[in-house]
């Protein structure tokens, strides 16, 4: 029987999602504690990879497992994991589901406080000044005309295609916190802390609004602007076809 597991966790402590032979990630802790709790090999398989310290508020894995969970699995697991990692939710889903492929959509935060906040160290940006939010939000909005992101991924990475369908790109204030919300059908690794640093670079006057459609169609990162740091991105959601999950 195949499941999907949603999880969430706060990735300070970890090196990523993906296993890593000499640092610790994400994967590497929920496979060992599911494999002690059950009594057999866990392997899981993840919609995606987060780099070391992003944060997830729902990342779906798929595993398979042969008999039934337990009502009170999702407790249990919760128990052996460490307070950073969590399991939310568990669902039957159809034999060949797969938590990367069958993915139609993600999205992420990235957040930014405006003022130090000690209750939100290592959980947010602090950035001790307010860059223009309109003029974010008008390159914000050329995203959605490109589709080939090359600029904004990180180098060497193996990949076939650099195109993304970006469907919103947009910054809010809530409080102090300036939020940056993106949903695409895909990201390219590193790709959304590189958009956020270049419209920062456009918020602060260092690029003009227009220089981002040269940016783009040069498909060099070196002409899009510094990675914005790890721990103000979340990953917040991925979306997946009805058809995928059993009726229980």
């Amino acid at each position: 029987m195949r499941y999907f597991l949603e999880i969430a966790y706060n990735g300070s402590a970890y090196s990523g999602w993906q296993m890593q032979p000499n640092a610790l990630s994400v994967q590497e802790v929920l496979e060992d504690k599911m494999s002690v709790l059950l009594q057999t090999k866990i392997k899981v398989h993840a919609a995606g990879r987060t780099d070391a310290g992003v944060h997830a508020k729902q990342l779906f894995v798929h595993l398979d497992y042969d008999l039934s969970f337990e009502e009170n699995f999702i407790f249990k697991i919760n128990t052996f994991l460490p307070r950073d990692i969590s399991v939310t939710a568990i669902h039957k889903v159809v034999e060949d589901a797969h938590a990367r492929f069958h993915a139609t959509a993600r999205e992420y935060e990235y957040l930014i406080s405006e003022k130090k906040n000690v209750f939100l160290e290592g959980l947010v940006y602090q950035l001790y000044k307010s860059p223009d939010i309109l003029k974010m939000n008008e390159a914000a909005n050329i995203l959605l005309q490109y589709q080939d992101f090359q600029c904004f991924s990180r180098s060497n990475t193996d990949v076939k295609t650099y195109f993304c369908k970006i469907e919103k790109a947009h910054w809010e204030i809530e409080g102090d916190i300036l939020k940056f919300t993106i949903r695409a059908d895909r990201f390219l690794r590193n790709m959304v802390r590189a958009i956020v640093g270049t419209l920062l670079d456009v918020g602060f006057g260092k690029t003009n609004v227009e220089d981002l459609q040269e940016i783009i169609a040069s498909k060099d990162r070196r002409r899009a602007g510094t990675s914005a740091p790890a721990n103000g991105l979340y990953l917040t959601k991925i979306e997946y076809p009805e058809a995928v999950f059993l009726k229980e």
